[in-house]
């Protein structure tokens, strides 16, 4: 494996577990705080904790929001964790409403205040087809376990975007993908076996 896959580190992410994750794959991923490092890069994830305000900030200030869109439109594999995945709707309604980076219709909202929130922990995920994505859960049993810690979600009236559902007071959107973009509510790395795998399956997907 290559180092043309690029990590970004927007300034709060879960960066190290992430890249530890990598690594004990035998990828071995370049860090980038700039947009000039996705000129050249095959392939990207961008992992993320927090709030979308802090992240489309950061994003922005760094010029890392056009650099990602324009990443995605050349068509080089992507993937989304936790934030990551939830900046490429077209808004999040936390932090007073967000427009986020609006790769695909739908918006961020906060789960039902019927169910306990944040919602952390191991929950299932039922996997759905998407173009271009079924290397995404390869060796991966439907509805298997793996964990989350999050108050909002997406949710899209495009159904083919839903790559996996979880449910938590509602069902949402925990996979979506299409073609060269996949993005994921949980945390791989921190979801044991199963969790690697889907980083295992990204990596020999992109090639890197």
């Amino acid at each position: 494996m290559g180092s043309d896959l690029v990590v970004i580190d927007y300034g709060g992410s879960n960066l190290r577990s992430v890249v530890k994750a990598l690594e004990s794959l035998g990828a071995t991923p370049r860090v980038a705080t700039s947009p000039e490092a996705l000129t050249h890069a095959r392939a990207v994830i961008l992992p993320g904790v927090g709030a979308a305000g802090q992240i489309m900030r950061s994003l922005r200030e760094r010029g890392l929001d056009e650099a990602i869109h324009d990443f995605i439109t050349s068509g080089r594999p992507y993937l989304g964790v936790c934030m990551g995945m939830q900046v490429l709707m077209e808004a999040s309604d936390e932090d007073g409403g967000q427009t986020c980076l609006g790769v695909f219709p739908g918006r961020v909202e906060h789960l039902p205040p019927t169910v306990k929130v944040p919602h952390i922990g191991w929950n299932t995920v039922e996997q759905r087809p998407v173009s271009g994505c079924a290397w995404a859960w390869t060796d991966i049993p439907d509805r298997s376990y793996f964990y989350f810690v999050h108050s909002y979600a997406v949710q899209t009236s495009d159904a083919s975007l839903v790559a996996g559902a979880t449910e938590h007071g509602v069902s949402f959107a925990s996979a979506i993908g299409r073609d060269n973009v996949f993005g994921t509510q949980f945390h791989p790395e921190k979801s044991g076996r199963l969790g690697l795998q889907i980083y295992r399956n990204f990596l020999s997907w992109a090639s890197v």
